[in-house]
């Protein structure tokens, strides 16, 4: 109840101060422009790359921008990452020049890029981890074509070091509440805090599927879905959501 109590405060909170669906967001931008920050970009879905086919393909970019790149590009400057950490687990300069994070259903991460991604927690970065056990989401390509994302997520170990297991639920909900946002879901896992006594850092909320872990100096937002970046899914509804996800990650305290 303790976990679930922390973590319905912060989206409490976070509904107190979000903007109201239809004109919020346009008054803000009415009366101020703000200041785009950088923002670390690892991601094997086709939100910043599109689906290219072959390095030609890729370097000319995608033919449409992705609705979830423009909601990411409204209030962060991305900086794609091709990893995380080098061979000794230290932060490759690129990220430990970052105070933000953002990594969805990566194609891989290595034992290198879990110490450095641990360890640039730990020293006050802020992550959003947005990991699926079954992306729902269509694919130019088929199964086991290398260039199609990955539909079974692949957790890396940091998330069990931070006290977490993604686990399938019994039963599906169609979508959860974040801040005045409905977040919709399609095949969802939860989080679960495990076993093994200590201070465990995580909360969870939102039914299981959101948790947030304070490590160290720093923060990390787990979601446990990836539909609301659904490329067919581009609504009004879910870029407040996706938004929504982006503030709870990166501006609550």
């Amino acid at each position: 109840m303790r976990r679930a109590g922390l973590i319905g405060a912060v989206l409490l909170a976070l509904a107190a101060c979000a903007p109201e669906q239809g004109g919020g967001h346009a008054a803000a931008r009415g009366t101020a422009v703000q200041e785009r920050t950088a923002l670390g970009f690892i991601s094997g879905l086709p939100i910043y790359w599109g689906e290219p086919d072959g390095v030609a393909d890729a370097l000319r970019g995608p033919q449409e921008t992705h609705w979830a790149r423009t909601v990411l590009e409204e209030r962060h400057e991305l900086v794609p990452l091709d990893r995380l950490g080098d061979d000794q687990g230290v932060p490759v300069s690129e990220l430990a020049g970052l105070r933000h994070l953002f990594i969805a259903q990566p194609r891989a991460i290595t034992a290198a890029d879990n110490v450095a991604l641990d360890r640039w927690v730990r020293e006050g970065g802020r992550a959003i981890l947005v990991l699926d056990p079954l992306v729902t989401e269509h694919s130019r390509y088929p199964l086991g074509d290398p260039r199609r994302f990955n539909d079974v997520a692949l957790v890396p170990p940091v998330v069990a070091r931070w006290g977490l297991a993604m686990v399938i639920p019994d039963n599906q909900q169609d979508a959860v509440t974040v801040g005045h946002a409905s977040l919709p879901l399609d095949q969802h896992a939860e989080w679960r805090v495990l076993d093994g006594g200590g201070d465990r850092p995580c909360t969870i909320g939102a039914g299981g599927v959101l948790a947030i872990c304070r490590v160290g100096e720093g923060r990390v937002l787990l979601v446990a879905d990836t539909a609301f970046m659904d490329r067919e899914r581009d609504s009004a509804a879910t870029r407040a959501a996706f938004a929504a996800i982006l503030a709870l990650g990166f501006d609550t305290p």
